[in-house]
C-alpha cells in the first residue's frame, strides 16, 4: 500500500485538461492508495464555500467517491485556496489539517505543509500572508456578495503575478535556514511541500544525519506526486 501527496493543481474552469488529469489520477492511481494528501493550491482561487461553481461540485463528488472506496483524503490550505472551509470539506469528505502536520509513515517522520511559510526571504509576501490570514479580514471578505469577491480575487491574482515578475527567483524560493529550523523543531526525516513549483528532492546534512526535502511540481503540462511506501519515497510525474 502507499500514501500519495500532491499540490499546486490550480484547478479552474479555464484548464479543463488539468481537471481531466486529476480525475483520471483518482481513478487509476489514488484508488490503490491508503491515503491522499493535498498540500494546497488545489484550486486556482477560492472565494468561499458558497460559490456555486460546477467544477467544485464535480471535484467534491469525485473525492467523496474515492473515500467511499476506502481512501482517506486530507487537505492543507495553500495561498490560493486558504478560504476553503468546512462546507466543502463535508461535501467532499476532505479532512482539513493545520498548516503544518507531522506524520509517522512506515517508520519515517514526515512533516507536510504547503510551503509558502518556508519562503521567508520574500518579506512582502509574508506580510501579505499575515494580513489575509487575519480572521476578521476573512470574515469581512466572506460577507461580500459573490460578484464582488470575484472581482477582488481577480485583482489580487493580477497584483500577485505583477509582484512576482519583479522578484528574483531566489527570493521566491525557500530559505535554507528556515527549512533547517523546521527539521530540528519537528525532528523530521523528511519535509514534503509544494508552492515553489520546483520539483526536486534535496538532501541536507544535519550533523551525522541526512534529511530530505521533497518539493512537488505544479500540474501545468503533467501531474506530479510523491508516492510513499514501506520501501521508498519517490517523486513521480505522469501525463494527464
Amino acid at each position: 500500500m502507499s500514501t500519495l501527496f500532491i499540490a499546486d493543481l490550480h484547478l479552474s474552469e479555464q484548464e479543463p485538461a488539468i481537471t481531466a488529469g486529476f480525475l483520471r489520477f483518482l481513478r487509476e492511481e489514488a484508488v490503490h492508495a491508503e491515503r491522499l494528501y493535498i498540500l494546497g493550491d488545489f484550486f486556482d482561487y477560492w472565494i468561499g464555500d458558497d460559490d456555486p461553481n460546477p467544477l467544485h461540485t464535480k471535484i467534491a463528488h469525485a473525492l467523496s467517491e474515492l473515500q467511499q472506496r476506502g481512501v482517506a483524503c486530507y487537505f492543507i490550505h495553500g495561498n490560493r485556496d486558504f478560504l476553503l472551509g468546512s462546507r466543502f470539506a463535508k461535501e467532499s469528505g476532505l479532512i482539513l489539517l493545520p498548516q503544518e502536520k507531522m506524520l509517522e509513515l512506515y517508520g519515517k517522520r514526515i512533516l507536510i505543509l504547503h510551503g509558502d511559510t518556508l519562503c521567508t526571504d520574500d518579506v512582502g509576501y509574508q506580510q501579505y500572508r499575515k494580513r489575509v490570514h487575519t480572521p476578521w479580514i476573512q470574515r469581512l471578505f466572506l460577507l461580500f456578495p459573490l460578484f464582488i469577491r470575484l472581482k477582488i480575487a481577480a485583482k489580487m491574482r493580477a497584483g500577485s503575478q505583477y509582484a512576482n515578475r519583479q522578484k528574483s527567483e531566489s527570493i521566491m524560493d525557500v530559505n535554507q535556514g528556515t527549512v533547517i529550523e523546521h527539521f530540528k523543531a519537528h525532528q523530521a526525516d523528511w519535509i514534503i511541500h509544494g508552492h515553489t513549483h520546483r520539483p526536486a528532492i534535496h538532501d541536507i546534512q544535519l550533523g551525522d544525519k541526512t534529511v530530505h526535502r521533497g518539493v512537488l511540481g505544479a500540474w501545468h503540462q503533467q501531474g506530479s506526486m510523491f508516492k510513499v511506501t514501506k520501501t521508498a519515497i519517490e517523486l513521480l510525474t505522469f501525463t494527464f
